[in-house]
């Protein structure tokens, strides 16, 4: 029911802020719907009738109530039917009105050979007082900045590789928005963003070994018979960072890698590289590393301690590392240590030859530094192992079932290897009574009887 408030529901408005301050362009229709909105009421009084409470309904669920004896009762339905129409007309001109123009005189510049700076125009039919934002969009998907539309000109810089797009070009976009969660707002603009060299694939495998105040840089060329110059600079868009660009100007050879030493202290940020020749170009970041960490092991009792070097940049705090160890020729063991410890205990067989490797890796609040594996250290020899106690395993049960077999064969054949013995005192005794016959108790010994051959004698006279 209406209870004698003139001002608009709280429900009509989308925030806040009043409906004549978000958009000057609707005044004429909300001033309208004020007006009937105050004056309906009225009418009603007028007329002798309770004032209605009016609100605002989807048109499938408007309902009046029509007093046919009532000469009014159709102009309260026109009233109320022009509220809603009104009502729709201003939302649908609210919706339209968030579609800000786009910004102008969007265009880019090259600042060095990573940075390009990129500038536009507010736009005219945008008040000074006007809350907006500008979200920038380029064809690689991570880059992406938003920037508050506070003032009237605008100028953003941004590093751009050849490495990280495919296409010639970059086009970068432009919108003009509430805020930056909604990016379709309004139609963009866009430049297009063009390198001055053609870019090419110049060299490979570019890798870089860190120290305390140096980079040693290494890469393979692709075509040796081109003449390549190298620039380096700490990656970023500040003027500081712009000014800060260096040549390599005493390449070196080693084996089939070219080399050259950049002068560069230490830091967490990328190092960008611009490789050019006379007809193309190449701009990429460094693929940064340490040296491997050196290994110190020593013997406590049955284990051994394993205690990697530290490498010469970051903090010590910041270092884990990854040793990797293979006893007696068997399956290779890893274990990392924890963040800033950089010694581990191994159970130690002093009967085999252990296999050493390391390598360090940054942690991830640090920095994103890690080193290879280093070469292979090794600690102890591989003895043969000691057989007395096998050979002991072994033998022992052997004779004890060879003495075992005999002792059953010798039991089975105990009348022929321990035969029975007469008992002399029986002989005596019975010659000692006179008896003639020989009673023997058991067989004796009887000799075989020897074969005689006859031997014939002849005489013969003495004159044959």
């Amino acid at each position: 029911m209406w209870n004698g408030d003139t001002s608009l529901p709280s429900h009509f408005h989308a925030d806040s802020t009043p409906l004549l301050q978000r958009h000057p362009r609707s005044s004429t229709v909300t001033t309208t719907l004020l007006f009937i909105w105050t004056v309906f009421p009225w009418c009603d009084r007028a007329s002798g009738q309770k004032p209605r409470d009016l609100r605002f309904y989807p048109a499938d669920r408007l309902e009046v109530k029509r007093d046919a004896d009532s000469p009014r009762g159709d102009m309260r339905f026109t009233l109320e039917f022009f509220l809603l129409l009104t009502h729709t007309a201003v939302t649908v001109f609210y919706c339209h009105a968030d579609q800000f123009p786009p910004p102008i005189n969007f265009w880019n510049e090259w600042l060095d050979p990573f940075t390009v700076m990129l500038s536009w125009t507010k736009p005219s039919s945008l008040p000074d007082d006007h809350e907006i934002f500008f979200f920038l969009k380029g064809d690689p998907e991570d880059k992406s900045t938003c920037v508050k539309g506070s003032l009237r000109n605008y100028r953003v810089s941004e590093n751009f590789l050849t490495e990280e797009n495919i296409s010639k070009d970059w086009t970068y976009n432009i919108w003009t928005v509430k805020d930056c969660e909604h990016l379709h707002s309004s139609k963009p603009a866009n430049t297009i963003i063009s390198t001055w060299k053609p870019r090419a694939q110049l060299v490979k495998d570019f890798k870089c070994v860190v120290y305390s105040e140096v980079m040693k840089c290494s890469w393979i060329p692709v075509n040796r018979s081109l003449s390549l110059t190298l620039f380096y600079r700490f990656c970023g868009s500040l003027e500081e960072s712009i000014k800060s660009l260096k040549t390599c100007d005493e390449p070196y050879i080693v084996g089939e890698r070219s080399c050259c030493d950049l002068h560069l202290n230490y830091s967490v940020e990328d190092v960008c590289v611009l490789v050019e020749t006379e007809a193309a170009m190449s701009t990429f970041i460094a693929r940064l590393s340490v040296p491997p960490p050196k290994l110190t092991i020593r013997e406590v009792g049955d284990y051994l301690t394993v205690s990697a070097t530290p490498p010469e940049v970051g903090e010590k705090a910041c270092w884990t590392y990854e040793v990797c160890h293979k006893p007696c020729s068997k399956t290779k063991v890893c274990q990392n240590t924890s963040i800033g410890e950089p010694t581990i205990k191994v159970p130690y067989d002093k009967n085999c030859l252990y296999e050493f490797q390391s390598k360090a890796r940054m942690s991830k609040y640090c920095s994103r530094l890690n080193s290879n594996f280093s070469e292979t250290v090794t600690h102890g020899v591989n003895k043969p192992p000691d057989l007395t106690l096998t050979a002991v395993s072994i033998a022992v049960p052997l004779i004890l079932s060879i003495c075992v077999i005999l002792c059953c064969c010798s039991y089975r054949r105990r009348g022929v290897i321990f035969p029975v013995i007469p008992d002399p005192s029986a002989i005596f005794e019975e010659m000692m009574n006179g008896s003639k016959e020989l009673k023997v108790t058991g067989s004796l010994y009887t000799p075989v009887p020897e074969r005689i051959e006859a031997c014939k004698i002849s005489l013969e006279s003495e004159n044959s």
